[in-house]
């Protein structure tokens, strides 16, 4: 299993990378290889520290389970063992989540990420139960506690994660749902054993508080922003780590529509050219023509910053 010290710096969170025929309902495989191949490679070779998959963003939701096996596949073989991978496993039930769970142990990903089955809403007594059952199970699958409570119908409080933590191969979360007294209480109570990834704008100030790493959708427009984030933040720089933050969440923008949050996020990578994640699947095809251009200017300057940032992400 991975040891957990090689889980930290930036986790890109890969799009479902779709066939140009994605979004006509009667398609049934719509894991575009040739996208996937090219863009995972890229995002490895220019320096994404850990990959995850077929989260919210990553459409686990819109693939049918036999496009899950092929996506996990060949995530796992472009991969090659270069970098962590994890694969999403979250489902409706417990059952999915294992039926998943099991085709991804056939690939050679160190782990999955796996949310709470989120249908309704869980009582903390079956959540803890839930990850014991799969921890169980899948006793040589590293397992990434996907933390997402407004999909997700439930909140992983303290003494929660307090007993995951005790779980063995359960070795990370991604979250972004913490104030600052929480996220250390936190921390103090795993006493470091989970490695937990921020949201990309919380990295500079978490990171101190014991954060390893970061989670970020926008890499996939190009992740020079994030490396330089990243570096920035090792070098103890946190002035140039706190620009950077500034400048990936300029002033005035306005809480995003979740109708169109993870969505929209693929049009714009799409529209800023560092990979093509393919078209949209159902039910998530038509887009309102504002979406659409605010998506284009965000592509836009998202170019601009990956211009800007380039150099402290090379140096």
């Amino acid at each position: 299993m991975i040891d957990p010290s090689e889980l930290n710096g930036l986790m890109a969170m890969m799009p479902a990378f779709a066939t140009d025929d994605a979004s006509d309902i009667s398609a049934t495989a719509t894991v575009a290889l040739d996208r996937l191949e090219h863009g995972l490679d890229r995002m490895i070779r220019d320096g994404a520290n850990v990959i995850a998959t077929t989260g919210s963003f990553g459409e686990f939701h819109t693939l049918l389970p036999e496009e899950l096996e092929t996506l996990a596949g060949a995530a796992a073989e472009v991969n090659n063992g270069r970098v962590p991978l994890f694969i999403g496993a979250t489902g409706l039930n417990t059952r999915e989540v294992v039926r998943k769970m099991r085709e991804i142990e056939k690939t050679t990903a160190d782990g999955v990420l796996v949310g709470v089955p989120f249908y309704f809403p869980s009582s903390p007594a079956n959540v803890i139960r839930f990850y014991q059952t799969i921890s169980e199970l899948f006793p040589k699958l590293a397992i990434m506690i996907y933390h997402n409570p407004p999909l997700h119908n439930v909140r992983l409080t303290i003494p929660i994660v307090e007993q995951l933590a005790k779980l063995g191969n359960v070795v990370a979360m991604k979250d972004s749902h913490r104030g600052t007294g929480e996220f250390l209480r936190m921390m103090d109570r795993t006493r470091g054993k989970v490695r937990i990834f921020v949201h990309q704008l919380q990295y500079s100030s978490f990171q101190q508080l014991g954060a390893s790493g970061f989670w970020s959708i926008d890499a996939w427009m190009g992740p020079w922003p994030q490396l330089a984030l990243r570096d920035a933040v090792g070098k103890k720089d946190f002035g140039l780590a706190n620009d950077i933050t500034l400048d990936m969440s300029p002033a005035g923008d306005s809480e995003k529509d979740p109708a169109w949050r993870e969505t929209a996020a693929k049009v714009a990578i799409r529209y800023a050219g560092y990979v093509d994640p393919g078209p949209l699947r159902p039910p998530f095809v038509q887009v309102p023509a504002e979406v659409d251009e605010a998506q284009r200017k965000r592509a836009e300057r998202w170019r601009k910053l990956c211009e800007k940032y380039r150099a402290h992400a090379l140096a």
